[in-house]
């Protein structure tokens, strides 16, 4: 288990120099930085002066090294177009779009998977067949017309929900939550759903599908050979097996729902990372993009990490085979 974790944390840290020298590539070729910090009107000696302050003078291979130890400090410099730090940026936007994220895949989840194996043990019925049928227009249906529809009846029509913002929100030190007031809940209501509509719809049809699977298997028959219940069969020895699949691409789809929270966000106008990252877009604001960049495949990192030691609790045959020496 130590060599496997090992492994990983090595295969993640290799990752995440790429991806630093990937995100250290765009203030090389999108855009001189000092141009956009002191204008077009700005003097030659200004601009030599800038140069030195932020180190661009210095070989290419030395403003790396630098970007990687001040990326591994969580620093990325100043907002181009706020003038602020943007790690600070980043920190208060952070809160709001995991909030959405974690909800949305709670939704999906307990959502999902009892649908799942509803679907799988009643293929036949009629009700199965309308879940089906909603789950094809959920993977059909883009992110933002779901929202844009959600926002026509539910806020437009029906004036339940607000159509934007977070709602009131509740400050513990540096982190905010809209969880802890009625408020908070009433404006993330549509956003999650929106969020978390193509990951149910793709968690339920996996499950289906890997639970009939299951169930065709011949331990699965001699389980019913020796008289076992049918709860027992389903829900101790066929879900059970279901799940690893349904872990990693959970697992995935978590970093997913962070990562292209975008469009959901910028249809409700959540003030989350991913309408600051196309704020950032917006204004070639490099060192908010590097810094998305280099957070989101660090939670992609993490999550994969995570579900990979996951697999040793849910499935029985791995933790077998690394004690045998297999």
């Amino acid at each position: 288990m130590f060599a496997f974790i090992l492994r990983r944390l090595i295969q993640a840290v290799v990752v995440m120099v790429v991806v630093a020298f990937i995100a250290f590539m765009l203030f090389q070729y999108v855009g001189d930085p000092v141009v956009f910090l002191l204008g077009q009107d700005a003097r030659p000696d200004q601009i030599r002066q800038l140069r030195t302050d932020l180190g661009l003078d210095q070989p290419f291979f030395v403003q790396f090294w630098h970007f990687l130890v001040n990326a591994a400090q969580g620093e990325f410099g100043l907002s181009l177009r706020q003038g602020a730090n943007v790690s600070r940026l980043i920190a208060e936007r952070l809160p709001a779009t995991l909030e959405l994220a974690l909800v949305a895949a709670l939704m999906a989840l307990v959502i999902g998977v009892p649908l799942g194996v509803y679907s799988a043990l009643r293929r036949g019925s009629f009700l199965s067949h309308v879940f089906m049928t909603i789950s094809l227009l959920g993977v059909s249906l883009p992110t933002f017309l779901i929202g844009i529809l959600l926002i026509l009846v539910f806020s437009v029509g029906l004036g339940w929900f607000p159509s934007f913002g977070r709602g009131e929100v509740v400050q513990h030190g540096w982190w905010s939550s809209g969880l802890f007031t009625l408020d908070g809940w009433h404006h993330i209501v549509m956003p999650a759903i929106t969020l978390a509509v193509f990951q149910l719809t793709l968690i339920m049809r996996l499950v289906r599908a890997e639970m009939l699977e299951v169930l065709r298997t011949d331990y699965i028959r001699f389980a019913r050979a020796r008289g076992l219940s049918n709860r027992a069969i389903h829900f101790g020895h066929a879900l059970r097996n279901t799940l690893v699949p349904v872990i990693t691409i959970t697992g995935l789809q978590l970093g997913q729902l962070i990562a292209f929270a975008i469009i959901t966000e910028t249809v409700f106008q959540w003030p989350g990372m991913g309408l600051l990252f196309i704020q950032a877009v917006t204004f070639a604001d490099i060192p908010v993009m590097a810094a998305y960049l280099c957070l989101i495949a660090l939670i992609f990192v993490v999550i994969n990490l995570v579900v990979d030691m996951l697999y040793f609790v849910v499935d029985p045959r791995l933790r077998v085979g690394q004690a045998g020496g297999h």
